[in-house]
């Protein structure tokens, strides 16, 4: 009898112990977010403003023409992930 009963509380052992196993609490849950590249700027002068003196339509115009820049971009940082805490959702 006791050898009986010493299997029934092994089997159920072996048997239960999944079902029972014990479940954690969700202490805090956190989403994945691409960022991206950051650039910094500069630029170069290509050609000054100046004005100059034109003849149109038979008169004399004063002309002025803006400076004339190249934009340069230098890769500061690449695109990277960042972990941010947001909403827990639990799926049943």
């Amino acid at each position: 009898m006791k050898s009986f009963f010493a299997a029934a509380v092994v089997a159920f052992a072996a048997i239960g112990a999944p079902a029972l196993a014990w479940e954690g609490q969700i202490v805090a849950c956190y989403d994945k977010d691409l960022v991206g590249p950051k650039y910094s700027y500069s630029k170069t002068l290509i050609k000054p403003a100046k004005t100059q003196w034109e003849h149109r339509h038979g008169q004399l115009v004063e002309v002025y023409y803006p400076a004339v820049y190249k934009e340069n971009r230098h890769l500061v940082q690449e695109q990277h992930y960042v972990v941010r805490k947001g909403a827990c959702v639990v799926k049943k």
